[in-house]
């Protein structure tokens, strides 16, 4: 079983749109019938829109706790306030209470209470969901706004999918990877077998990348890039194919400004379903066969 982890260095390079495309173009391949699809960008997750999944089951994530100050046993000495230091703890009307959201769930005020009148108790982060798509089985979550801990719940995401193709027998993982380079992403490339950076030929874009391709270097992770976008601006593209070869990444393919992509979007297909020989399709399709060769190789 291999994982395939799409990542991008910031936001909106078009991942999901490739992840889509990558599971239509899987399905008419070797690995048809053997691919399983996770998104893993919890804070904004879209893959099942693309793909218009069927829910199957869905469940509460809990991740982190937050202080509950009980008043009846409350002496009000306001130690807990003092040892805040997240300024989470308030006094209304007299009362000692905690704002859910401004605590870090520390733990320091339960430690500190002389009368023990806290408690840190789990509270309910976002929801996990495994779906049914086309192409195959999608796992994917929504991490609630303003929460934390969206590491552990690539995580879930990650690992459901993992047993679920060993379980039954699937080839191929293909993760829709979260953009940036913090802690989700880190979960997500953990265990990859190959990582497709998205790269975008814009100022921040060309930036960007860089970080994710150093990230991937530092965890050792086998990495190719694609460049989307890019005839929108040959320099940006040209100062992103220099760094690449100076650093000896390949460059998998160039996808070209293709206004049949959101026209894919609106109508809840992968653009190469939609529209299979459009120019974005064609580029696309040569893309996948290198990646998909690539993995073969490292079997």
């Amino acid at each position: 079983m291999k994982q395939l982890v799409i990542l991008s260095g910031k936001g909106g390079t078009g991942k999901t749109s490739l992840t889509a495309a990558f599971a239509h173009l899987a399905s008419q391949g070797r690995f048809a019938g053997k691919v399983i699809l996770a998104d893993t960008d919890v804070d904004a997750a879209n893959l099942e829109l693309v793909l218009k999944t069927t829910p199957l089951e869905t469940a509460e994530f809990k991740g982190g706790k937050v202080a509950i100050i009980d008043q009846e046993s409350c002496i009000g000495c306001g130690i807990c306030q003092q040892v805040c230091r997240f300024d989470a703890i308030n006094v209304v009307d007299g009362r000692y209470l905690v704002d859910p959201i401004a605590c870090d769930g520390c733990s320091a005020c339960f430690h500190q209470c002389p009368v023990h009148s806290i408690r840190m108790e789990e509270q309910v982060a976002g929801t996990f969901h495994a779906s049914e798509s086309g192409f195959g089985p999608v796992f994917h979550a929504d991490l609630y706004a303003g929460q934390e801990n969206s590491g552990k719940l690539v995580t879930l995401v990650k690992q459901r999918a993992r047993l679920k193709a060993l379980d039954d027998g699937y080839d191929l993982v293909i993760v829709d990877g979260p953009p940036g380079i913090g802690c989700p992403v880190i979960s997500a490339v953990s265990g990859a077998d190959l990582a497709l950076v998205v790269a975008e030929p814009t100022v921040s874009g060309t930036q960007d990348v860089t970080r994710a391709l150093e990230t991937l270097e530092h965890f050792g992770v086998p990495k190719l890039v694609c460049i989307n976008k890019a005839d929108i601006s040959p320099e940006g593209t040209r100062t992103i194919e220099r760094f690449c070869d100076e650093r000896g990444i390949s460059i998998v393919g160039h996808i070209p400004f293709d206004l049949t992509i959101p026209k894919a979007l609106v109508a809840g297909k992968a653009i190469t379903e939609y529209d299979p020989h459009s120019a974005c399709s064609l580029a696309l399709g040569e893309i996948w066969e290198k990646v998909s060769s690539t993995l073969m190789e490292k079997a």
